[in-house]
């Protein structure tokens, strides 16, 4: 059941209610959980439960934090948890939910060797930024030393999922260009991935459509309607990935995070456009079932633009707005010297979805020529 309408507090009691959870485990991050106003809210929906609380601590969804969540499922055992967060709290659950009885799990993950059989309980997983569209994924990540991993199943999929949209008016404007961005680059890039259907498209054209028509309103005006919205965005666009998966700016972002402390949205930004411009300039060696020139024409249409150049200028012109820093030296000094790091822990997983087969030289390549134009 996925619930997207502009107040859902009726329905998440209902919920509650309906299938008499008892013992509930709120899965958040402590400042947000303040911050946001999810306490003031869960304390009122919650007040007649048995609830425990796990409060994460690490910006990423990290493998120690990992086995702590299973250790204290497995204490507790509630029969429903609620990840109220953003997309590193509820992706951090999403796995939790699934590993609880899977041994060795570490070797497991790097493997990718594991068997995902059932969830432990219900969930419900309600965003407290607009942006992962984790609430609505069948994918989790996780990072093991500092390299990501990739969790993929239906199975991990939240029970329910809730948009509160008061929950993120607190968010930080740093935090709601990076996460509002990569809300916009999922949906752009579930549009040319190899596993685009006709059914994902539909949900990025919704994504892409409300996040043009709402992000500067949201960010000059933040109220009710205008957080709907760009969360609806969010919403639309993790329907699409999910179905997609991402292409080669989400592989490459996940280095720039992990080992510069780039924000996830923020990365992603840093060569959505470069991908965008190589995979057009290389259409004709598209691996996709689809016209990928077509594709592009969707895209051109959705901005009212003419042509590649004109869709680049327009990315430019929202990161710009979204005050997106997109200067390599400004994330790390001697920034030459790291590319080979980020091109050696780029997610291969992501590359596969590509609608251009792309080698880690391109990537070398892309990035250094990146870096060398912004120093021109």
């Amino acid at each position: 059941m996925e619930l997207i309408r502009k107040n859902n507090l009726v329905e998440f009691k209902k919920i509650l209610k309906k299938d008499n959870y008892l013992k509930v485990l709120v899965v958040s991050g402590k400042n947000s959980y303040n911050k946001s106003g999810a306490k003031k809210i869960l304390k009122e929906i919650l007040k007649k439960k048995k609830v425990y609380f796990f409060f994460k601590k690490n910006k990423l969804p990290e493998f120690e934090e990992l086995t702590g969540l299973i250790k204290f499922i497995k204490i507790k055992k509630p029969n429903l948890i609620i990840s109220i967060g953003g997309g590193a709290v509820m992706d951090l659950t999403k796995i939790a939910n699934v590993f609880v009885e899977i041994k060795n799990l570490k070797n497991k993950i790097k493997k990718q060797e594991y068997v995902i059989k059932e969830k432990f309980c219900d969930s419900i997983a309600i965003p407290t930024t607009a942006g992962s569209g984790a609430e609505v994924t069948t994918n989790a990540v996780i990072y093991v030393n500092k390299i990501k991993y990739s969790i993929e199943s239906e199975k991990i999929k939240p029970t329910h999922s809730i948009l509160i949209p008061s929950l993120i008016l607190s968010n930080t404007n740093k935090t709601i260009s990076a996460s509002s961005f990569d809300a916009l680059a999922q949906a752009i890039e579930s549009m040319i991935s190899v596993k685009s259907s006709n059914e994902s498209v539909q949900f990025s054209k919704k994504a892409i459509g409300l996040f043009l028509a709402n992000y500067r309103k949201f960010i000059n005006n933040r109220n009710i309607m205008s957080a709907y919205n760009i969360s609806l965005s969010a919403y639309y666009a993790g329907k699409a990935i999910s179905l997609t998966k991402t292409t080669a700016p989400h592989a490459v972002s996940y280095p720039f995070t992990s080992f510069f402390n780039v924000d996830h949205g923020h990365a992603v930004s840093l060569t959505l456009n470069e991908f965008l411009r190589f995979n057009f300039e290389f259409k004709d060696k598209s691996i996709t079932s689809f016209n990928l020139l077509k594709r592009y024409f969707v895209l051109f249409n959705l901005f009212k633009v003419k042509n590649i150049n004109d869709l680049i200028d327009k990315l430019e012109e929202i990161k710009n707005n979204l005050k997106l820093n997109d200067n390599f030296d400004l994330i790390s000094k001697n920034f030459k010297s790291k590319i080979p790091l980020i091109v050696s822990n780029v997610n291969v997983q992501r590359l596969t979805n590509n609608p251009i087969r792309i080698t880690s030289l391109d990537i070398y390549n892309l990035l250094n020529n990146k870096l060398k134009f912004q120093k021109k």
